[in-house]
């Protein structure tokens, strides 16, 4: 209050309140903005909600665990949360993404038919290695079903790790390169037991462990704490191991950390499930409920009345043994798969109409799965395999669906496929099976050896004629190439095309030279 408000309210307090508030109210009308926006707290619709959101490990670090938890619980229980999965497993990875070696050739002075042929050797000693099991540290998948398996781990669990390991040669194997998959549980803090957090740890080098991700004063990842076994197990004793980020000689990753980031300085990886939980869970619940609801409603049991309340006709019903009703009760109605029941005299029948199957359920669950698609980014159709809508519509949901596929294609081979590859051909350089000179000498003549694509399963076609049609217009005008049209069509290899297409052609005209020189003779 200024000074002529304070005198005023000396001699009449109801006045200079009058003021005060006419002065607020004035205030609230000229400035209004998000104060009586989604910043409000004086609007009733607004006063019950506590937004409390603080930093991304107290955020997200003290309920991963939780969530963790949760979200497999969803994915072994809940139809659409395994959809939503298992349909990104197989749109951004399938069978698994395909190396096509893409060396700079004019950055290392050589001709583009010399790049040619060396793609082509690195690509069938890739296959190699890539194709058998003892590429994976548990001799159990090839490196295409780790793939698979990375995937799926990181969305269901937040993130995945990979540790590269060498082992001796074998004689079926010339590598040594060995990749171990593990989930995020095995990441965690010394001495952490399941949900239990210590955000204040720090070790002998005052370094912050965060989750089991050490950083060092200026928020770089410098080291990861790995577990031996998952922090939910009490019947076994748990040790720590700290590997370091970075190889100290050679630079090259010992961790390969799979994670998407939404806020910074975020070190671990959420749930992709994590937004819907609660909805899918009570879209389960309801569900279940209109199945054992329907179910019971099946059993359609019929009553007759009769004048002594029994018959000595058997009609096939629940029949109990003699010592197991008492003689106060001789009469036993139940619910059963065509059973009937009958009753005393004077006693009468009212039937239960549970209106089963409800007539709203589709709907109901429709929009929201519509709802959570929507923040999976996964059009219903998708989602639900179900697809109804125009051909327009279908499209353009595909369309935006496959924006999201390739973004997360993407972020997999930048944080998975890649690192693994360039590990390998490392190796392969070092042992001399590749050649390639000044590849240890010059870090951009190794990244020239080291350049390479990721192709994966193509985006699939609503209409076959019109879009092969639109991709000879996208070729013919310089939009795009061959090649890229194939990759994207179907995932096939171009160059592997034409050369089958080569032979295949040569054999039609022998066979046409043939069958013309039976027909002159």
């Amino acid at each position: 209050m200024n000074l002529i408000d304070s005198m005023i309210g000396a001699i009449s307090p109801q006045t200079a309140l009058s003021r005060e508030v006419a002065r607020q109210r004035l205030s609230i009308i000229k400035n209004s903005g998000y104060d009586e926006g989604g910043a409000s707290k004086r609007k009733n619709s607004m006063k019950g909600w506590t937004a409390n959101s603080k930093s991304p490990q107290k955020d997200i670090d003290l309920n991963l665990h939780l969530l963790r938890q949760r979200s497999r619980s969803l994915f072994m229980t809940a139809p659409i949360a395994t959809s939503a999965i298992k349909t990104n497993r197989t749109n951004v990875i399938g069978s698994g993404l395909i190396l096509k070696s893409r060396i700079d050739f004019e950055l290392l002075g050589i001709t583009h038919e010399d790049a040619d042929n060396l793609e082509k050797k690195i690509e069938k000693e890739w296959a190699l290695w890539s194709e058998s099991k003892f590429c994976d540290n548990n001799l159990q998948h090839n490196f295409y079903e780790l793939q698979q398996i990375a995937m799926i781990s990181w969305l269901m669990n937040g993130d995945c790790f990979a540790l590269p390991k060498y082992k001796a040669e074998t004689e079926y194997m010339p590598y040594q390169l060995r990749i171990k998959l593990i989930e995020g549980d095995k990441i965690s803090n010394p001495n952490s037991y399941g949900d239990n957090i210590d955000l204040s740890l720090k070790n002998k080098k005052g370094n912050r462990i965060f989750n089991g991700i050490e950083i060092d004063a200026d928020g770089a990842v410098v080291a990861y704490h790995v577990c031996n076994n998952y922090t939910d197990d009490f019947d076994s004793g748990k040790e720590w191991t700290r590997i370091e980020a970075y190889g100290k000689r050679t630079g090259n990753p010992n961790v390969l950390h799979i994670f998407e980031a939404e806020r910074c300085e975020q070190y671990r990886g959420v749930p992709y499930l994590a937004p819907v939980i609660e909805t899918l869970k009570q879209l389960t619940r309801y569900t279940e409920a209109e199945i054992m609801a329907a179910v019971i409603n099946g059993m359609f049991t019929v009553f007759i009345k009769t004048d002594d309340g029994n018959d000595e006709m058997d009609f096939g019903g629940v029949e109990q043994e003699e010592d197991s009703v008492s003689d106060s009760d001789t009469s036993s109605y139940e619910l059963g798969n065509g059973l009937i029941n009958y009753m005393k005299q004077g006693e009468s029948v009212e039937i239960a109409d549970p209106k089963r199957p409800n007539i709203n359920f589709d709907g109901f669950v429709s929009a929201m799965t519509k709802y959570c698609g929507a923040a999976l980014e996964i059009p219903v159709e998708l989602l639900t395999k179900n697809f109804t809508a125009s051909y327009s519509a279908s499209r353009a949901a595909l369309l935006e669906a496959w924006k999201a596929f390739k973004m997360r294609r993407t972020w997999f081979a930048n944080d998975f496929c890649q690192p693994v590859y360039e590990l390998w051909l490392a190796e392969a350089v070092s042992k001399g099976r590749i050649t390639a000179p000044g590849f240890f000498t010059d870090p951009s003549i190794k990244k020239a050896y080291s350049k390479a694509e990721w192709n994966g399963p193509a985006q699939g076609q609503l209409n076959p004629v019109v879009e092969v049609q639109a991709a000879q217009l996208k070729v013919q005008n310089g939009f795009s190439t061959r090649e890229k049209e194939t990759i994207e069509m179907n995932g096939g290899n171009f160059d592997s095309n034409i050369e089958q297409l080569a032979l295949e052609n040569q054999k039609m005209e022998k066979i046409k030279m043939n069958e013309g020189g039976k027909s002159n003779g």
